[in-house]
């Protein structure tokens, strides 16, 4: 097993002679209107109709009225494509190299762009708002008494000494020989050997705290799930709005997805709302029938990312074609969909020559470069579609394609990157998506949810 580094460990260890209170515990918020438990209701309705063996929870965009934990509507969109930018390019690092580490810096934010969804942990459960995150795969939690750091949320903080069921995991334990690939860092022991986890993540913020189990609650319709594996973290620093926590869905055996399977079988799907709807999280069975689909890749620097091929862009029925060397993965928690830097230059010529001189252009904004004057809904957008290996076609709505940023200005949701794809969570918008690992494919499926 690999030792943390010996700055990490006297961090930790330093925790033990002082803690550090939190000024204040974010105050519950307002009961959402009628319109959100209306919304939330039909999730819950369509799992009893069409999915009852498996578990269907509400996913919530990270500007929703209804989410328990929004953004700051104050908060710059430039803010959330510089964080957005780091995130790129770490799992771009990820693809494009076999490096087995990531290293660990001090940052400011994570996940600004991603979608949340209400989990329960503990004996009694208690309810947290967590960010849902394709790209990575331990999942962790706040934990008292937040013996460095604990950022402001909306759920009071989780407490481990008010679980019957909470276990902290010994450096002995199988599991912890698991976090090298599960967090691409090492693991640790504190003094008296329980197992110590670092998660670093590719904006600079990160969780050190104390690997663990405990039961978790995700249904009321479905009974509860011991000796789940997660992080009670003790120093947790980065911009995470409100939100508890992250759960890790990526295919690493200690990912929530992962722990699930053999309750509810080899898939996951998901549908990321627009901000005015609710989405959905969903682990067991769903219906092929209305999927096209695209098989899952291999990938030799990662295995736990969802790897796929994207051949070619469509832009105004002009076909752009993708290099089979370049590698693409799909991920829930960036924002901006990334493309390499010839084909992103041939789908801004193509969007640029359809639009034409309708609509004034605009300087470029943080990392978008082409944009317009106005709102995307008054720019006459092309259609563009994504045309995967096996054949899948995944036509875009307008709204998918361009996006709002500050002052008056709508851009190409797209951006440049070096040497590979990312299929961001601007693009996914309102698709039903099916993570098939069982049988090594991706679904999409358009018009889930609004």
């Amino acid at each position: 097993m690999g030792r943390m580094s010996r700055a990490v460990e006297m961090k930790l260890l330093q925790s033990f002679c002082f803690f550090l209170l939190l000024s204040a515990v974010a105050p519950l918020r307002e009961v959402p209107p009628s319109s959100c438990s209306a919304q939330i209701q039909a999730i819950i309705n369509l799992q009893l109709q069409h999915n009852s063996s498996g578990i269907r929870l509400p996913l919530h965009h990270p500007q929703s009225p209804c989410s328990p934990a929004p953004l700051s509507t104050d908060l710059p969109f430039s803010d959330i494509l510089h964080y957005d930018s780091s995130r790129a390019n770490s799992l771009l690092h990820r693809v494009t190299t076999s490096a087995a580490s990531v290293p660990l810096f001090k940052g400011t934010a994570l996940g600004v762009g991603n979608y949340v969804a209400r989990i329960n942990i503990g004996t009694p459960p208690k309810p947290y708002t967590v960010v849902t995150d394709t790209g990575s795969s331990l999942s962790w939690l706040q934990c008292l008494p937040c013996k460095l750091y604990c950022h402001r949320q909306l759920d009071p903080i989780f407490n481990p000494a008010a679980s019957s069921t909470y276990h902290a995991i010994p450096c002995s334990d199988a599991h912890c020989s698991t976090l090298s690939s599960a967090t691409l860092n090492p693991s640790g022991c504190d003094r008296s050997r329980t197992c110590i986890y670092e998660a670093s993540y590719g904006d600079a913020s990160f969780s050190i705290g104390y690997l663990s189990q405990d039961t978790l609650s995700l249904s009321r319709s479905v009974a509860a799930i011991p000796n789940f594996i997660f992080g009670c973290g003790q120093d947790n620093e980065g911009l995470y709005g409100e939100t508890a926590g992250i759960i890790g869905l990526a295919k690493n055996s200690i990912s929530l997805f992962s722990q699930l399977s053999p309750k509810f079988g080899s898939s996951f799907s998901y549908c990321l709302s627009s901000s005015s709807a609710t989405g959905y999280l969903s682990f067991g069975g769903y219906n092929p029938v209305k999927f096209v689909f695209t098989p899952m890749t291999k990938s030799s620097a990662d295995e736990s990312l969802y790897s796929l091929k994207l051949s070619s862009i469509a832009v105004a029925r002009q076909s752009i074609v993708v290099s089979e060397e370049s590698p693409s993965i799909i991920d829930s928690g960036t924002v901006i969909t990334r493309l390499p830097e010839e084909v992103y230059s041939a789908v801004s010529a193509a969007v640029v020559r359809a639009i034409g001189a309708k609509v004034a252009r605009a300087p470029a904004y943080s990392i978008l470069d082409t944009c317009y004057k106005g709102s995307a809904a008054e720019v006459p957008t092309p259609e563009v579609a994504f045309v995967f290996g096996g054949g899948a076609v995944v036509r875009l709505p307008g709204s998918n394609v361009m996006i709002d940023v500050d002052n008056g200005v709508t851009c190409l949701a797209f951006a440049a990157a070096r040497g590979a794809t990312i299929i961001g969570n601007w693009q996914q918008k309102t698709f039903d998506i099916v993570y098939d690992v069982g049988k090594v494919r991706i679904g999409f499926a358009a018009g889930g949810c609004g």
